[in-house]
């Protein structure tokens, strides 16, 4: 029995990224880089259905007291 493996595409461009999954692999706020436009997208992955996290805007975030 082979495990199905798919590239994971990047969400903003379409294109393959450098990691594979496969029917099993589950991913939470997992941090995905895309080498072609250089961006990093938060997703999670289960059954091969790969789900964009949205994150806050950094305007909406409450600061950082120190």
């Amino acid at each position: 029995m082979k495990q199905q493996t798919e590239w994971i595409r990047c969400p903003i461009c379409g294109s393959k990224t450098r990691d594979k999954i496969r029917e099993d692999t589950i991913l939470k706020n997992f941090p995905l880089y895309c080498p072609k436009c250089k961006r990093e997208t938060l997703i999670e992955v289960k059954d091969l259905q790969v789900t964009v996290i949205k994150e806050p805007d950094a305007l909406d975030a409450e600061p950082m007291n120190e």
